[in-house]
């Protein structure tokens, strides 16, 4: 899951130095790289804790249900889309610690819930498959940021041999672990990339309908601008999520597991140990195993992590309730902003993945919020596409 962030292995091993130091600098940026989702979240100086009832806050209105547009769409279905209506919304979400699976997490840069409103879209009706990536790879010679050999000049003092394509992996040990010390799961990994997500010895052979997972922002970026569609504003994700429901905890209602059914891939038994699959999968998951939301939508909890657009602060929310009013189509801050990693640039993510649980990290919920360093990849990390609606020709 996806919490207090990744950071960048490039922007840690220029400041190591030489000899076994730079090394180990090396490993730590890698698995920092991916930590976002997995460490347990502890707000940091100088980020926002907005209280419940915060000015333009759900708690401090009486107007808390989604109004949605005309749910017709403006014509035929892109393939593999779905019609988003859009429209006004109560986006974010309270403090969950005292709800059943709640976890352990305050939420602060999930507040204050305060109202927006979005236009209709379409969007992809799962994330982006191995199958479609590999497409655009085929048409296009794209080569990933994981696949890219690391620039001497960006490495200062490393030697030669350690500037190693790569990217982080999850490895779990063989053993409980402190919780405080992601470093006991995360690998950085040569030769792990989209085409090899847990290392060279993987493969994607016959897994055509998984998700695409370790890529980076730009990488999504590229594979948006090919297909005629772009990454989704976080304001757009969530209202796409909640699949037309208000006030939720999760896109389907507010059981984890309503009926004793699953409804997402996310980690059940003793983490990072062991993920038990009782949802039928220890780890990453096809497309399409659970039940859509309300809009159609598969997967906007749990699996992988998602990409959105938006810069990524921990005070954002708090900015637009204070500005009052209704948000429209809010595009996220104007810079990135970390207070614990203030010289990093990062972006949302969104949706929680296979490895989110409620001992740890519960951000598939469906206000929640996480966020990644742009040049980050892993193997619980992808994205889904939108597109805007072509105009209705007029009567």
């Amino acid at each position: 899951m996806n919490k207090a962030n990744p950071i960048d292995r490039r922007a840690r091993a220029k400041a190591s130095s030489p000899g076994w130091l730079w090394q180990a600098g090396l490993v730590l940026a890698s698995a920092v790289v991916v930590w976002s989702c997995v460490h347990f979240y502890r707000p940091t100086a100088g980020e926002t804790q907005a209280a419940p009832d915060a000015p333009g806050s759900a708690a401090s209105s009486t107007v808390t249900q989604t109004k949605a547009n005309d749910p017709r769409p403006p014509g035929v279905a892109p393939q593999g889309m779905v019609w988003i209506p859009g429209g006004e919304f109560s986006m974010g979400c309270e403090d969950p610690r005292d709800q059943a699976c709640g976890g352990h997490e305050p939420m602060f840069d999930a507040r204050p819930v305060h109202r927006v409103y979005v236009d209709g879209f379409w969007m992809d009706r799962t994330e982006v498959t191995n199958d479609q990536f590999s497409e655009f790879v085929k048409a296009t010679g794209y080569v990933t940021v994981a696949e890219r050999r690391p620039k001497a000049e960006d490495f200062p003092g490393a030697p030669p041999e350690k500037l190693v394509a790569g990217s982080t992996v999850f490895t779990a040990p063989k053993e409980a672990v402190p919780l405080d010390n992601f470093l006991n799961w995360w690998r950085y990994i040569e030769g792990a990339n989209w085409r090899h997500p847990q290392g060279p010895e993987s493969e994607i052979k016959d897994r055509g309908h998984y998700p695409v997972v370790q890529v980076a922002y730009e990488d999504a970026v590229a594979y948006s601008k090919w297909a005629g569609k772009r990454l989704p504003t976080e304001a757009e994700w969530e209202f796409a999520a909640r699949g037309g429901l208000a006030e939720k905890t999760y896109p389907w209602g507010d059981e984890l597991k309503p009926g004793d059914k699953w409804q997402a891939n996310i980690w059940q038994g003793e983490f990072p140990v062991k993920d038990t699959g009782e949802d039928g999968f220890a780890g990453i998951a096809p497309v399409k195993q659970f039940p859509p939301n309300g809009y159609g939508l598969y997967d906007v909890a749990g699996n992988v992590w998602e990409w959105c657009s938006d810069w990524y602060r921990p005070d954002y929310y708090a900015e637009l309730a204070a500005a009052g009013g209704v948000a429209r189509n809010p595009q996220g801050p104007a810079t990135s902003f970390n207070p614990a990693e203030p010289d990093l640039p990062e972006r949302v993510h969104r949706g929680g993945s296979f490895l989110c649980t409620d001992q740890y990290c519960t951000r598939y919920m469906v206000g929640s919020r996480g966020k990644g360093e742009v040049s980050t990849a892993s193997n619980h990390l992808g994205f889904r596409c939108v597109k805007a609606p072509k105009q209705r020709s007029p009567k």
